[in-house]
C-alpha cells in the first residue's frame, strides 16, 4: 500500500477548496438529510450531512450548524420556536436538495425556490419533505459550542417519526436496501448505500 501523508501545517496551508474536499470527505459516507424549521418569515431547509444519533432512550439525534457570527436561518428558527424536522433524501432529488445550499435571504422558503412539497403530520408545528421516505420531528434540548472552530452541535429529542412501510423491517430496523434514501461523501458527492452483510446482535 502507498500512503501520501500530509502533516497538520501540510493540511492547514491547502488552498482551502482541496482542504475542504480532503477533510470532508475521509470521514467517509454520512447520512445525508434535508433540516426543515420555520420562522416568523417563512418556512427554511437546508441539507446537512451532519445529523448523528446520540441515543435511543429517549431517542436523541444532533448536528452540527457553522459558526453562528453570521447569520444561519436553521439555527436561528430552531433557537426561536424549538422545533425542526429532519428529512432523508431521496435520489430522485438530489439536485433539488442540493441546491438549498445555496445562499437565499431568510424571505425565500427553500421549499418554493427548490422544489420541495411541505407536509404538515400529526398536528407538529413545523413542516415535513412530502418527498422523503423517513422523517422525523425534532423538539431542541440542548446546544454545545465547539470552541476550537465557532460550531454549534444542537441536541433535539424525536417526538415524531414517520418511516415509508416498505422500507421498515420486522425486526425495527430501516432496511436501505429497499429504500432509494442517499448518503454524501464531503461537499458535494452523492452515493447509494449497499448492503453487504448483517451481523447478531453483541450482548
Amino acid at each position: 500500500m502507498e500512503t501520501k501523508t500530509f502533516t497538520f501545517d501540510e493540511i492547514m496551508n491547502l488552498d482551502k477548496v482541496p482542504r475542504l474536499n480532503l477533510i470532508n470527505s475521509i470521514t467517509g459516507f454520512k447520512s445525508a438529510n434535508l433540516i426543515a424549521t420555520k420562522g416568523e418569515v417563512g418556512t427554511n431547509l437546508a441539507i446537512f450531512s451532519s445529523v448523528t444519533h446520540y441515543g435511543s432512550h429517549p431517542p436523541i439525534v444532533g448536528f452540527t450548524t457553522r459558526p453562528t457570527f453570521v447569520s444561519r436561518h436553521t439555527y436561528e428558527n430552531i433557537k426561536e420556536t424549538g422545533f425542526y424536522t429532519i428529512n432523508a433524501i431521496s435520489s430522485p432529488f438530489i439536485k433539488n436538495a442540493h441546491e438549498t445550499s445555496r445562499g437565499f435571504d431568510k424571505e425565500t422558503s427553500e421549499f418554493e425556490a427548490c422544489g420541495f412539497q411541505e407536509e404538515y403530520l400529526n398536528d407538529f408545528s413545523v413542516p415535513y419533505v412530502q418527498e422523503s421516505p423517513l422523517k422525523f420531528g425534532m423538539k431542541f434540548e440542548e446546544e454545545h459550542h465547539i470552541k476550537i472552530n465557532e460550531t454549534v452541535l444542537v441536541i433535539g429529542k424525536m417526538v415524531d417519526l414517520h418511516i415509508d412501510t416498505k422500507i421498515l423491517a420486522a425486526d425495527s430496523t430501516v432496511d436501505f436496501r429497499k429504500s432509494n434514501v442517499v448518503c454524501i461523501s464531503g461537499l458535494d458527492s452523492y452515493y447509494s448505500p449497499q448492503f453487504i452483510k448483517k451481523q447478531p446482535y453483541v450482548r
